[in-house]
């Protein structure tokens, strides 16, 4: 893995810049990053989504859910070098994963194909990967933050659901389910990510904790989707999230007792 924050100066020499890319007038990167998009039905949205993102970016992974609509062909259009990845499965946990695999960055960003997602906010998140944290985690409720898209009954179950994340797991975070985040993509070795549907950022944003790694929340806005309408369902995929919760703290427990277990099957086997 390679980090480095420099500010970009002019009068440099062009092989001694060109290692680099500029992503503002005073910060410039090695690591090259790549945008996974899942997508499905979402041509209509797709020029929104694309029209923010950064110039520097290494590639655009478009994950297509078998889209009955032209979404390849207007990402085509709008990012001629895009990466389409055929998704065969199902779920946005499947559809990120299949992305994840595709990436050949060594910073992976995750933005929802929407139009809910500024691409703008894309410095922030790399900027805080290149000055050590190992996982930039999105949070409409962290100071500067804010959301456009969120019922009363969604705002109240993410912060229960925030909560018991961060009394069970020792984390910190002002919001849960929130699918724009970044990572070094060494981070997927410790994760090793297992879930299909929308619980892939709980079960992502736990492990990172239960992996010891550097966690930075970065504030970010959410819109309201431009057109279409979103599968997600409140109480439906609340619950799963809740389920993730506790199958990962019966996990966490029972990785406390593994070893307590060896270590007294070592001394019965020392006394026989």
């Amino acid at each position: 893995m390679s980090s480095v924050l420099r500010p970009a100066i002019s009068g440099e020499d062009p092989q001694t810049i060109g290692r680099y890319r500029p992503i503002s007038s005073h910060l410039a990167i090695a690591p090259p990053v790549s945008v996974v998009i899942p997508a499905m039905n979402e041509a209509e949205n797709l020029p929104y989504v694309f029209k923010t993102l950064p110039h520097w970016i290494h590639e655009v992974v478009l994950v297509d859910g078998n889209s009955t609509d032209n979404t390849v062909e207007v990402a085509r259009e709008l990012w001629p070098e895009v990466k389409v990845v055929e998704q065969r499965g199902k779920g946005k946990g499947d559809a990120l994963i299949t992305g994840f695999e595709a990436c050949t960055g060594d910073i992976i960003v995750m933005v929802d194909a929407d139009g809910s997602a500024d691409g703008n906010e894309i410095v922030s998140y790399v900027s805080a990967l290149v000055s050590g944290a190992d996982f930039a985690k999105g949070s409409r409720f962290a100071n500067g933050g804010g959301t456009s898209d969120m019922t009363p009954i969604r705002k109240l179950g993410n912060r229960v659901l925030c909560a018991a994340v961060n009394a069970k797991f020792g984390a910190r975070y002002t919001d849960l389910c929130y699918g724009y985040n970044a990572f070094w993509r060494h981070c997927l070795d410790q994760i090793d990510l297992d879930c299909t549907g929308f619980e892939v950022e709980t079960v992502m944003n736990i492990r990172v904790v239960k992996a010891g790694l550097k966690v930075q929340e970065i504030p970010s806005h959410e819109y309201l989707r431009i057109h279409g309408t979103s599968n997600l369902r409140a109480v439906r995929d609340g619950l799963r999230v809740l389920k993730v919760i506790l199958k990962e703290r019966s996990n966490r427990r029972a990785l406390r007792r593994t070893p307590h277990a060896a270590q007294l099957d070592s001394r019965r086997g020392e006394v026989s």
